[in-house]
């Protein structure tokens, strides 16, 4: 008991040091991305931050998993390392002795990976969907913030405010760009607000400004002063998401087992079950020789997790193009890897008993 306590606290602070870090590095790579879009206008930029969050809990089964593979293997290399695995094999107690504290440390992990994988990383990407979905839904006026220009939905006109009262309802310094019927208008108030109309027209009224009217590259520019001037505001038509098999809850996936939704439940399933794998895998991928450090068992560890990665996303994407069945895409990966797992227990065991013998 000493013992198995001892190596779920060493379990534990070493899988909190690695999901930091990993969270750290999805959260930048994320968020340099979506503020790349904002800075191209694809994005509107307070939806930054909601997006941001969709994003990690889609991430979060696959990172989790990822940390309990790394978390078993560091702990159990340090142990290589200070020769505490030594004095281990010296009092008689076999490598297979770690499975029971890893599976211990890895179930309450793989349920809630599992959980994750299976209900909330899908719930994730459609609210993610449908946030991207609703900004691009918001008429003009909506799309305003102040002292940042903003296009129109229609990609006709350019607006910008400078500033936006403290009721919300009126803004000042307002400028607005448009381009129609090859001629280029220009407008320039000091204040601007919205009015509604009994059949449901919405305006931006401004008032005391100017127009500026022209053709541009010709000199017949007009110049018209004004006290109020109504914009029309163009509300877009709304468009539905387009949901994805990635989205789908997994309900639906089962009442509606075409081959798509078939491969993406295969991923989803297979998430917890690599998972699961990876952890018991890394005791035998652990083993280090002090003497020539640790670098090859993190070099074939790395691989060993690569290669599984990509044969469950081809089994997936087979799957997905009914070239494999699902009833065998579903168990064939992760029975292969457990049979690998089997043979270097097997191997560890043979060295260990070779090594008594020997002595």
């Amino acid at each position: 008991m000493i013992f198995q306590r001892a190596a779920l606290r060493e379990f534990a602070n070493t899988a909190l040091a690695v999901f930091v870090a990993l969270f750290a590095i999805m959260l930048t790579t994320q968020l340099i991305r979506l503020l790349s879009q904002a800075a191209g206008g694809t994005l509107a930029s307070e939806a930054v931050v909601a997006l941001l969050g969709f994003s990690a809990l889609n991430y979060l089964p696959v990172l989790l998993s990822l940390t309990l593979f790394i978390a078993v293997l560091l702990s159990l290399s340090r142990s290589y390392r200070d020769s505490e695995m030594l004095v281990w094999f010296s009092c008689g107690r076999p490598l297979t002795a770690w499975i029971r504290p890893v599976l211990t440390f890895a179930a309450p992990m793989v349920l809630t990976i599992s959980v994750l994988a299976l209900f909330l990383s899908p719930w994730a990407l459609s609210k993610s969907a449908e946030y991207r979905q609703k900004m691009e839904n918001r008429d003009d006026v909506a799309r305003v913030a102040p002292g940042a220009f903003k296009e129109s939905a229609a990609s006709d006109r350019v607006f910008f405010v400078e500033a936006v009262a403290s009721n919300e309802a009126q803004v000042r310094n307002v400028f607005i760009s448009s381009v129609q019927n090859g001629r280029l208008g220009v407008m320039a108030a000091a204040h601007g607000h919205q009015e509604s109309m009994p059949n449901g027209d919405r305006f931006l009224v401004l008032e005391n400004g100017r127009r500026y009217e022209g053709t541009p590259g010709q000199a017949d520019y007009r110049v018209m002063q004004f006290e109020r001037y109504a914009v029309r505001i163009e509300t877009p038509e709304t468009q539905g998401i387009v949901m994805t098999p990635k989205s789908l809850p997994l309900l639906q996936l089962i009442a509606d087992p075409t081959p798509p939704n078939l491969g993406e439940l295969l991923w989803r399933l297979g998430i917890p079950l690599a998972a699961m794998n990876l952890a018991l895998l890394a005791i035998p991928l652990s083993f280090v020789n002090p003497r020539a450090g640790r670098t090859n068992n993190l070099i074939f560890a790395v691989l060993t997790y690569m290669i599984y990665s990509n044969l469950i996303s081809i089994s997936q994407a087979w799957v997905a193009q009914s070239r494999l069945s699902f009833e065998v895409g579903v168990w064939l990966v992760h029975v292969v890897m457990f049979v690998m797992l089997l043979l270097l227990f097997s191997r560890r065991l043979m060295v260990f008993s070779w090594a008594r013998l020997w002595r």
